[in-house]
């Protein structure tokens, strides 16, 4: 039984970390944050959606699930 539990709690760790991000989510992909950020103050969220998707891949490349 032991080694089942061992099975399973090693496996999870291996699943993260190929995902895992090195940055907190606030300090990431800056280059797309601060664009994503001040067209949605001057224009609305409807109007950015292309620079929204292009932040959220940024993200996802760091490892977020966004």
């Amino acid at each position: 039984m032991g080694a089942a539990n061992s099975t399973s709690s090693s496996s999870s760790p291996s699943a993260a970390d190929p995902v895992a991000p090195k940055k907190k989510i606030c300090c990431a992909c800056p280059e797309t944050k601060g664009p994503r950020d001040e067209c949605i103050a001057m224009k609305g969220e409807e109007n950015c959606t292309a620079l929204i998707e292009a932040h959220k891949k940024c993200l996802r490349a760091e490892g977020f699930d966004v």
